[in-house]
């Protein structure tokens, strides 16, 4: 059974502007899905469907068989990596603190952590390269740190499926490098599904066995040996042609010009 199913899905936030327009793939167990596409794409609400923080509008989101937004205490089985992992200074708590903050969700409302819980948190910073740091104010990290300890949080749980929207940005090439590297260690280990949305296609390509760009529709390849020039123009090209074909309008409005628009030139992608 697919770890995940889209058939068919479609959402919009408001009526009349889809952010996502009937898209269908599945990714099943034990694979790496690069999600790519430009700004506005629909990427982070594809996430928040898989969450089921969303629900889709018609079609199914399914999740281990089930529902997304139906899943339940079942919800502990995915692991959620957000995009802005940074705490503010004052945040008080420690790395095993934020760390253990993982298993909320296992143990349900009026539990507190036990010693197997508190393995796995101790396990979980070790995997990631966080041991010896457990004492330390989580605040005072990196910015490259404190994604790590993110990810150790929604690893504590032992989930089945791992959620990453951009956890590469802000980081160097290098801190980059790492990620990628850890989290091909981490899949092993935790026997994990992962679906990471970023926009380092390089690396993307690299690691990921499947490859998807999501620019409202999908446009899925099986083998991420696939992207190239081509496809990647075909996802972000068309972005850029809705910028250019704007920016020409007001300069032929501020210039008085009345020939037609189709005249003017600019860069263009075909469909």
């Amino acid at each position: 059974m697919p770890v995940i199913q889209f058939k068919d899905a479609c959402f919009a936030y408001t009526p009349g502007a889809p952010v996502l327009d009937h898209v269908n793939f599945e990714v099943k167990d034990g694979e790496f899905l690069g999600l790519i596409g430009p700004n506005g794409g629909g990427k982070t609400t594809l996430l928040k469907l898989l969450l089921g923080v969303l629900k889709p509008d018609s079609g199914q989101v399914l999740v281990l068989g089930r529902p997304a937004h139906s899943l339940g205490r079942d919800r502990r089985l995915l692991g959620y990596v957000p995009q802005d992992v940074l705490m503010p200074k004052q945040f008080p708590a420690t790395v095993f603190d934020v760390a253990l903050m993982g298993t909320y969700a296992t143990l349900g409302l009026f539990k507190s952590p036990g010693k197997a819980e508190r393995d796995a948190a101790y396990e979980a910073l070790d995997h990631v390269g966080l041991k010896g740091f457990e004492d330390r104010p989580a605040s005072n990290l990196s910015g490259g740190q404190q994604q790590r300890l993110s990810i150790a949080r929604a690893l504590v749980a032992r989930p089945k499926l791992l959620l990453l929207d951009e956890p590469t940005s802000g980081l160097d090439t290098g801190g980059q490098s790492q990620l990628f590297a850890m989290l091909k260690e981490l899949r092993a280990l935790y026997e994990l599904t992962v679906v990471m949305v970023s926009h380092d296609v390089t690396s993307l390509a690299h690691y990921a066995n499947q490859l998807a760009c999501l620019n409202r529709t999908l446009h899925w390849h099986d083998r991420s040996e696939l992207i190239s020039e081509a496809v990647l123009r075909k996802v972000y090209d068309c972005e850029l042609d809705a910028f250019f074909i704007q920016h020409r309008e007001h300069l032929r409005e501020f210039h008085g010009d009345t020939s037609p628009a189709g005249h003017a030139h600019g860069p263009h992608c075909n469909h």
